[in-house]
């Protein structure tokens, strides 16, 4: 098959710990020692906060860490003394230093603009130890959170959310997990409903009064639709509802979260 039409494979789920080059490692490290003697907050994040909640180990060449978009100014302004390439890819959400070929991403929220990163975040993150340097790991609460809108034709972490309340044997703060979602519990909703059909002997692991509390919310939107509500469909995958916006006329909720959150960000990341 040519190399162009090969499908990509997709690694299976497993508790069996990837090979990390040693190079890799040493980098990781020294970004987390840098950004803990330096005092900048931040949460472990990726590969490594699923590892820690459900026992999942990936392969990543990345080192995710959740910030405020304050404190991601801190850390680029100190990886880049430190040597690192620094870029802004998206300022919005997204920051990158690198060197070599490994990356770390600096992240404050999700790319629709729709959760964003804040200080109890940070505090709520949970101690661990990450290639032997004492830091935190997000919580499983914002774990879930910060996945729920990774819902897109290529990448679906629906099954990492699956697995997080399945791991955690669903002793979560569901109430957090509710303010953390606010007017988007409907995506909350079919998380649980997924989770639900993949673990139906595990129902359980989601509160009665959580199941009860959503599902009256939804029985209620049913019964009494707000015609004035605007199209969402850009929020979940801008790419698969394009046509929506650009040829059907309906509105881009995605531009407007994304154009709040840059009016309301107080410092803004450069590179040079």
């Amino acid at each position: 098959m040519h190399e162009a039409l090969r499908p990509n494979v997709v690694p299976e789920t497993s508790s069996v710990p990837a090979a990390i080059p040693h190079e890799q490692q040493t980098l990781f490290r020294e970004v987390l020692t840098l950004l803990e003697q330096n005092g900048v907050s931040y949460a472990v994040a990726g590969a490594f906060a699923l590892q820690e909640h459900t026992g999942i180990c990936r392969d990543t060449k990345d080192l995710d860490l959740f910030l405020t978009s304050e404190s991601a100014v801190l850390a680029l302004q100190y990886l880049r003394e430190a040597g690192f390439e620094c870029e802004v890819c998206d300022l919005v959400w997204l920051f990158k230093a690198h060197r070599d070929a490994f990356f770390v991403d600096l992240i404050t929220g999700m790319s629709n603009a729709a959760i964003v990163v804040d200080d109890s975040w940070i505090r709520l993150a949970s101690p661990a130890v990450v290639h032997g340097v004492e830091t935190r790991v997000l919580a499983a609460e914002e774990l879930v959170a910060s996945k729920l809108f990774v819902a897109r034709r290529e990448r679906f972490d629906g099954a990492d959310i699956a697995h997080v309340i399945y791991g955690t044997r669903g002793k979560l703060d569901w109430q957090r997990i509710l303010r953390l979602v606010g007017e988007h519990w409907e995506i909350l909703l079919w998380a649980l409903v997924l989770f639900r059909y993949v673990y139906p002997a595990q129902t359980q692991y989601v509160p009665a009064e959580i199941w009860r509390d959503l599902l009256s919310r939804f029985q209620d939107a049913i019964a009494h639709p707000h015609l004035a509500m605007k199209f969402r469909g850009s929020l979940v995958d801008d790419k698969m509802f394009a046509i929506d916006v650009n040829e059907w006329g309906l509105e881009n909720l995605m531009e407007e979260y994304r154009e709040r959150r840059l009016r309301s960000m107080p410092g803004k990341p450069s590179t040079p």
